[in-house]
């Protein structure tokens, strides 16, 4: 497995990404530590949910505690962040009776939510070109035509399909520290208000930080091939709609 080991190496890893998948918003690296790393700013502000640190992250690293994520009862349960305030312990409990009165989440629901395995202390986000300290996760975010790569890439390098997650967009990340494999979140409304660049197109992948570069290598590779394919596939389409019958090989020698 290729191992990414300098920040160098992070930042290569990131652009390659970013132009392969010609993603809008940049690779984010989140890392749970239990203490917070040497010159990175601790948050200063106020985050509406957890999964805003994403796209304050793309503007530098933060570090995060707990308080810093109490106005999101549901990302404080998912991180399993350290010893809530009462009030925040309290709300998750009214969140979860409000999901349960619509019919959007119900108990059993509950238990199936992937949450982090300890409580955590600290969370860094950051771009991924400029991570401080490895990643636990590598978030991307891309459209259906990227997504279909990516999905095409877990297939060859987990050996397997990826989960697809719907709520809450959040547990996308214990899903993947807990599996060691990518999983795939669709989002969740909450995500889709609180985050400016999370379009109707976009989903959310989140890669495990120990395989980031085997998956930017496969993915580069899988582009290609699809780019390949897909004027293989329009050149063919057009002249079968003009009437001719090609074979394969007629179809192919257009490419040419």
């Amino acid at each position: 497995m290729t191992q990414v080991d300098t920040a160098q190496d992070l930042n290569a890893v990131s652009q390659q990404l970013t132009q392969t998948l010609t993603l809008q918003l940049p690779p984010i690296a989140v890392t749970v530590t239990a203490e917070p790393p040497d010159g990175v700013a601790a948050f200063d502000g106020v985050a509406a949910a957890g999964c805003q640190f994403w796209d304050i992250a793309s503007k530098g690293p933060v570090v995060t505690s707990t308080p810093d994520h109490e106005l999101c009862a549901v990302g404080i349960h998912t991180l399993q962040m350290e010893a809530p305030s009462d009030t925040c312990t309290q709300e998750i409990g009214e969140v979860l009776s409000v999901l349960g009165d619509l019919g959007y989440v119900r108990e059993s629901d509950v238990a199936r939510i992937p949450i982090m395995p300890r409580p955590s202390t600290h969370v860094v986000y950051a771009p991924l070109s400029n991570a401080p300290v490895a990643p636990d996760v590598v978030m991307l975010f891309a459209d259906a035509r990227h997504s279909l790569v990516i999905t095409e890439a877990v297939e060859q390098i987990e050996e397997g399909l990826p989960p697809a997650l719907g709520r809450p967009a959040c547990a996308a990340i214990p899903q993947a520290i807990n599996s060691g494999r990518a999983a795939l979140s669709l989002g969740c409304c909450g995500a889709r208000a609180y985050l400016d660049g999370l379009r109707d197109e976009v989903a959310i992948w989140a890669i495990p930080g120990d395989k980031i570069a085997v998956y930017a290598d496969r993915i580069k590779t899988l582009a290609h091939a699809n780019q390949v394919l897909t004027q293989f596939h329009a050149r063919r389409r057009e002249d079968i709609e003009s009437g001719a019958r090609p074979t394969v090989q007629e179809s192919l020698a257009r490419l040419s």
